[in-house]
């Protein structure tokens, strides 16, 4: 009976320490951790995208001399706005008066002989029928009439080449615009391209810039796809404070080839500039608004940590564990980030904070709210939260402590007071 009573008591304390490494183990075991997780799949995103450029005049004219001679007038001020037509200089037109006046009576001397071997041809032509000529002297009056006829038109050619030079003595601005300071001052004698003056169109204005070979694919596609969804604004960081309004504009070319050296493509905006304020050569950023990018995966900004071998993430496995994944990120695109490499349609991303988080956490999932801008505020507010949590459990562990050493104190003073007795 005493070995029986012995065996139960001993098979007593074992299940006692089975049951109590059994509640050691699950006390060792971290709680599973909140966290907002969102699955992967592809999707358009719409992004703005700006470029340095520096404006300019597509039209932008240098107003040369044609003919040579003294400038002898100067019809503006520089830097007024001139219309297109208007006299700018003028250059002696007076010779070239004088030479137009030789060539009208050039023309007029060719063509007295062109009547007078009409004449003569009409006279042989009638005599040939009485056979009072030869044939050969027929023959050689209606090669002079051919002949006087070949010098009406070349005299008629030098009076209007004449004409020509004479209507150059007056330059004329072949567009309109701003126009710059005289290259030449008035008294001096100019040659034929000879450099004047510069003329600046204002308005439009333009921008040419660059873009990577695969923002230019994209923009490309949708271009094909949306013709009007692309949007331009131009930028000045020039004019920090200033209350101008940014110009608004659109892309109105894309390059069809990639400059091999820069792997970059051309485009162009044109931007109205009314008022005149903006100058070509001024610096500037282009805005573009509405661009997309196709059949991208991506992921909350928050979301992506430094980890030993380059960006990560934390993706959930099939026991709803944390675990580190290696990325190749690509655009930023506000708070999302577009992600290359190391994702695949159906991970399951961590997309909170994953400030304290390690591999092998167990995480209690929460369905992505859809808005990354909030996540941050969330997490704050949740770590908050936690270390209150984590406040309260020390205070109760400390209350826990001083209950037990005051237990101990009470049996110590009992066990005392027994031996006393």
């Amino acid at each position: 009976m005493a070995v029986i009573a012995f065996l139960i008591l001993l098979a007593g304390c074992g299940s006692d320490d089975d049951d109590e490494q059994k509640q050691s183990d699950q006390d060792s075991q971290p709680p599973a951790k909140q966290a907002q997780v969102m699955e992967m799949s592809k999707r358009n995103i719409d992004l703005d995208k700006s470029y340095s450029a520096k404006l300019r005049s597509d039209r932008q004219v240098v107003v040369i001399a044609r003919v040579s001679g003294l400038l002898e007038k100067r019809n503006f001020e520089p830097g007024d706005m001139v219309e297109e037509g208007k006299s700018l200089y003028t250059i002696e037109p007076v010779i070239y008066q004088a030479t137009v006046n030789q060539r009208k009576a050039d023309v007029e001397s060719a063509k007295a002989k062109e009547n007078r071997a009409q004449q003569d041809a009409a006279r042989f032509q009638s005599l040939l029928k009485q056979n009072s000529v030869s044939r050969q002297q027929y023959d050689q009056a209606m090669a002079e009439l051919q002949v006087a006829k070949a010098n009406v038109a070349q005299a008629q050619a030098a009076l209007e080449s004449a004409q020509v030079d004479l209507d150059y003595t007056d330059v004329e601005a072949p567009v309109s615009g701003m126009i710059s300071l005289s290259d030449v001052n008035v008294g001096n004698v100019v040659d034929t391209g000879t450099e004047l003056v510069t003329i600046t169109p204002m308005n439009p204005i333009e921008v040419r810039f660059q873009l990577p070979q695969q923002e230019a694919f994209d923009l490309r596609r949708q271009r094909r796809q949306q013709q009007d969804s692309i949007t331009a604004t131009l930028q000045f960081p020039d004019l920090q404070g200033d209350d101008t309004p940014p110009l608004e504009g659109k892309l109105d070319f894309l390059g069809s080839r990639v400059d091999q050296d820069t792997s970059t493509v051309q485009a162009r905006a044109i931007f109205e500039n009314p008022d005149k304020m903006f100058l070509p050569g001024q610096f500037v950023r282009v805005k573009l608004q509405g661009m997309q990018r196709f059949d991208v995966l991506a992921v909350p900004e928050i979301a992506v940590t430094q980890g030993l071998m380059g960006p990560q993430v934390f993706v959930l496995d099939d026991e709803n564990k944390a675990r580190a994944r290696t990325v190749t990120l690509g655009e930023q695109v506000g708070p999302l980030q577009i992600i290359t490499d190391g994702l695949e349609p159906g991970d399951r991303v961590i997309v909170s904070d994953p400030g304290g988080l390690e591999a092998g956490t167990p995480i209690d999932a929460q369905p992505y709210s859809g808005d990354p801008g909030t996540l941050s505020a969330q997490e704050g507010q949740q770590g908050q939260n936690d270390a209150q949590q984590e406040e309260a459990g020390e205070g109760d562990d400390r209350q826990a402590s001083s209950n037990e050493d005051n237990a101990t104190s009470s049996q110590v003073s009992a066990k005392e007071q027994d031996d006393d007795a």
